[in-house]
């Protein structure tokens, strides 16, 4: 991409966002992994956080670790407990504040399948949807009841009675209902699908209900091809109905437009974070 197509792709993207009366964000982890947080590496990041774990198990990110079979309960709730309070405790993402500043006086609404509760650290709780669950919220694993519980502040005293990588037994987490197991609430086989789960799926139906007859445009940030049905798919399908809408994908790997799209949409493959700043930095000119 020459350096004037990417200033035209910069100038559409500001266009876009100025004329639009509904903008609808679809954010994945390729946001976070641009703010520096990639759930897929063995990286600077990782390493300060979960070095022990990774010494003493092999393991290589993130993710890893989450699906790692540890052996023992006391060893998985000092990884998930390390790992909640890294969700917690880690600064918001330089692109969230800008993605901020430029929705900032906007109608919007944000789809996210993130975890990590970087949109909700920035964002009004009403106009984001967190569809696969929050890594510092807990569920029973049965699940017994529809119950979710807020666990960072736990975490981060669970983590100070880490020995080597492993808790003591009366402070791996019991549902307070049945006594049983607890899990993380997010997407799993026992992921609870219950009134929570439903109220983010309501909030943002109500928003495209409420505007689909608007000028509305949609923007993905940072989804990739692992879970396309939550954000990518749905975004093409309205934008390829709907009459008035325009579609604009982010992504240095997985920017994808449909042909179908090539009319109504653009695919910017570029670093999210870099984009967001820069359309940022254009607003700020043209405001002057």
């Amino acid at each position: 991409m020459s350096s004037q197509q990417y200033q035209d792709n910069i100038a559409t993207l500001r266009k876009k966002v100025e004329e639009a009366e509904a903008i609808v964000v679809g954010g994945a982890s390729g946001m976070s992994a641009a703010a520096g947080y990639n759930w897929y590496q063995d990286d600077p990041m990782f390493r300060k956080y979960f070095n022990a774990f990774a010494e003493e198990y092999g393991i290589d990110s993130i993710f890893g670790g989450f699906y790692y079979k540890f052996l023992t309960e006391e060893e998985r709730w000092a990884y998930l407990g390390t790992l909640i309070n890294f969700v917690a405790e880690v600064p918001i993402g330089q692109p969230y504040k800008d993605l901020y500043d430029i929705l900032r006086d906007k109608n919007y609404y944000i789809l996210t399948t993130n975890q990590d509760t970087q949109f909700s650290q920035v964002f009004p709780e009403e106009k984001i949807s967190a569809i696969q669950g929050d890594w510092t919220a807990l569920q029973c694993s049965r699940p017994c009841h529809d119950g979710i519980y807020p666990y960072a502040e736990q975490a981060k005293e669970l983590c100070t009675h880490i020995e080597g990588t492993k808790i003591p037994t009366d402070m791996v987490p019991k549902c307070p209902e049945c006594g049983g197991p607890m899990e993380l609430w997010v997407r799993s086989f026992v992921f609870l699908e219950g009134s929570k789960y439903k109220s983010e799926h309501e909030k943002y139906n109500e928003f495209l209900v409420k505007n689909q007859h608007k000028k509305i445009l949609f923007l993905e940030l940072g989804v990739g091809q692992m879970t396309p049905m939550f954000i990518k798919e749905p975004f093409w399908n309205m934008t390829y109905s709907w009459p008035d809408t325009y579609y604009i994908t982010i992504n240095p790997k997985d920017a994808l437009l449909p042909e179908e799209l090539n009319d109504k949409g653009l695919a910017i493959h570029k670093d999210i974070a870099q984009v967001l700043r820069d359309a940022l930095n254009d607003k700020v000119k043209i405001g002057r």
